[in-house]
C-alpha cells in the first residue's frame, strides 16, 4: 500500500473508532471505503464490523466482504464470525464459515472457538460434530482455545460423556478447561461430579477463577454440601478477593439454602456493592429456613434502600405470604402489584401466587373470580390450587369444578381423573363414577392405587416459586 493510501487507511480508522456515532456515519463511511477500494484492508475491516456491530449493522456489512472481496484474508471472516456470534444471530456464523469453505479460505485455530460458540446458543449438535471434523482434519485438534469451545458445546447440550472423553484427552487444560466441566455437571444436576471436579482442579494446581468459584458454589446449594461451601468462602477471603455482586449472592445462596441464613446476611454485611439478585435470594432464604416476617421486612428495605422489586422479588413474597397464610399482607402487595407501583404488571405466576394464597385460605370464590378476570390462561397449577383448597372445606361445587377443569387441560394425566372420581364416590353419585371410568377406558389410561399426585405436584410448584 502506497504512503498516499496508507494515510487515507489511518484516516478511515480514526473515523470508524471516535465518529460513528449513528447507522448513518457507518454507512457513510462504508461508502467511502467501497469508493477507495479499501474494504480488503484487514485493519479497516476489523473497524468497520465493530462498528456495524455496536449499531446492529451486521447483516448490513457482510456482504461488502463476502461479495465485494475475491478472496478475503482469514482475519476479517475470523472478525465477522466473532461478531455474529456476540449479537446472537443464528446460523450467520456457520454461513460464514461455509463460504470459507468453498472459497478456499482455510481457516485457522481462532476461526473454530466462536463458530463452536454460536453453534453452542443456536443448539446444532450434529453440524458441531461435522465442524469438529474439520478440526482434526485441519490439525488443531490439541489446540486448547478449540478444544475449551467444543467442551462448551458438549456440556450446553448436556453430553456429558463426550465431554468428559474430550477432556480426559486433551493435551493441556486451564482454568477455563476445569470450570467449563463444572459447569456442565452443575447444570446437568450432577453436582457431585462437579465438586469433585472442583476439588481435582485444586489437587491439579490450577488455581479458580471468580467463573469457577461461582459454579461451585452453586453446586454446594444444590447438594447442601456446606463444608465444601466454606472452604470457599474461607479460600475467597484468604486470597483478598472482593466480594463483588457476583461472587457475594452465589456464596448468600449456598448458606441460604444450606440453612445457614445468619452466615449468608453476614457476606450480605460484608458486600460492598449489592443489587436486586442478592436482595432476592436473601428474602428467598429467610424466607424457607427462617422467618417469613423477617423476609418481609427485608423486601420492605428494599425500597428504603432503592433497590427496585423485580418480578422474582414479588413471586417470593407473594409465595411466602401463601405459605405462610398472610392473607391480607398478601392481598396488599398484590394490589400495589396490579396498580403499577413496582413498574411492572402481574405476570401469571403472581396471579398463580394469588390462587394459591386465597385456595389456602378458604376464600375460595374470591381465587375463583380472579383466575376468571386475569389476562392469562388459567394453568394446571391454578386449578390445583383451587382443587386442595375446595377439598379441605368439602366443596363439592368447586372441587368437581376445578378437577374437571385439570381434566381438560391434562386428558391423559390420570391423576385428575381418579381425583374427580373419588368426589363423585364420596358424594354418592355412581353414575358420574361409572362416566368417568368409561372416559379412562377410552383413552388406555389405568387407575394408580396409590395416587396422590395433584397434591405432589402443588407441593412441587410452591416449591419452584420460593426455590
Amino acid at each position: 500500500m502506497n504512503g498516499n493510501m496508507s494515510c487515507l487507511a489511518e484516516r478511515v480508522v480514526k473515523l470508524l473508532k471516535s465518529f460513528c456515532r449513528t447507522q448513518i456515519h457507518v454507512k457513510q463511511i462504508q461508502a467511502q471505503i467501497i469508493i477507495h477500494n479499501l474494504q480488503s484492508h484487514t485493519t479497516i475491516a476489523e473497524h468497520l464490523i465493530t462498528a456495524s456491530q455496536s449499531h446492529n449493522l451486521l447483516n448490513y456489512v457482510s456482504p461488502l466482504f463476502t461479495h465485494l472481496i475475491p478472496k478475503p484474508h482469514v482475519f476479517i471472516f475470523n472478525s465477522l464470525i466473532r461478531a455474529f456470534s456476540h449479537s446472537h444471530i443464528p446460523n450467520t456464523p456457520l454461513s460464514l464459515y461455509s463460504h470459507m469453505h468453498k472459497n478456499s479460505i482455510l481457516p485457522n485455530n481462532f476461526t473454530f472457538p466462536f463458530l463452536f460458540k454460536s453453534l453452542s446458543d443456536s443448539h446444532d449438535f450434529v453440524q458441531s460434530q461435522c465442524v469438529y471434523t474439520h478440526v482434526i482434519k485441519l490439525g488443531y485438534v490439541n489446540d486448547i482455545y478449540v478444544n475449551n469451545s467444543l467442551l462448551d458445546v458438549y456440556a450446553s447440550y448436556g453430553c456429558l460423556e463426550l465431554c468428559r472423553q474430550l477432556f480426559d484427552e486433551m493435551p493441556q487444560r486451564d482454568v477455563v478447561s476445569w470450570t467449563v466441566m463444572i459447569m456442565g455437571y452443575r447444570n446437568g444436576g450432577k453436582y457431585n461430579d462437579a465438586l469433585l471436579v472442583f476439588e481435582q482442579m485444586q489437587y491439579g494446581g490450577v488455581v479458580p477463577n471468580r467463573v469457577t468459584m461461582v459454579n461451585a458454589l452453586s453446586a454446594c446449594a444444590s447438594s447442601c454440601a456446606i463444608e465444601m461451601g466454606v472452604w470457599i468462602d474461607d479460600m475467597v477471603r484468604r486470597n483478598g478477593w472482593e466480594l463483588d455482586v457476583i461472587l457475594g449472592t452465589a456464596l448468600i445462596d449456598m448458606y441460604v439454602k444450606c440453612g445457614r441464613v445468619e452466615e449468608g446476611l453476614k457476606v450480605f454485611c460484608d458486600m460492598k456493592e449489592k443489587n436486586v439478585f442478592t436482595l432476592n435470594v436473601v428474602i428467598k432464604g429467610l424466607a424457607l429456613a427462617k422467618s417469613v416476617e423477617e423476609a418481609l421486612l427485608w423486601f420492605n428495605r428494599m425500597e428504603l434502600d432503592g433497590v427496585r422489586a423485580d418480578e422474582v422479588t414479588l413471586v417470593t413474597v407473594l409465595s411466602a405470604c401463601s405459605h405462610s397464610g398472610l392473607v391480607e399482607k398478601g392481598r396488599f402487595i398484590f394490589s400495589m402489584l396490579v396498580d403499577g407501583k413496582y413498574g411492572f404488571l402481574p405476570n401469571v405466576k403472581h396471579y398463580a401466587c394469588m390462587v394459591d394464597l386465597l385456595a389456602r385460605a378458604g376464600q375460595l370464590q374470591e381465587a375463583f373470580d380472579i383466575i376468571k378476570c386475569m389476562p392469562f390462561e388459567p394453568t394446571a397449577a391454578m386449578w390445583g390450587s383451587l382443587l386442595l383448597g375446595s377439598k379441605s372445606r368439602d366443596d363439592l361445587e368447586f372441587s368437581e369444578f376445578a378437577a374437571t377443569k385439570l381434566v381438560e387441560l391434562e386428558p391423559y394425566n390420570t391423576a385428575y381423573y381418579v381425583q374427580l372420581s373419588n368426589l363423585y364416590a364420596e358424594a354418592g353419585r355412581w353414575s358420574d363414577v361409572e362416566r368417568i371410568r368409561g372416559m379412562m377406558k377410552e383413552r388406555g389410561l389405568t387407575k394408580d392405587l396409590g395416587c396422590s399426585s395433584v397434591e405432589v405436584e402443588h407441593q412441587r410448584h410452591g416449591s419452584e416459586l420460593l426455590a
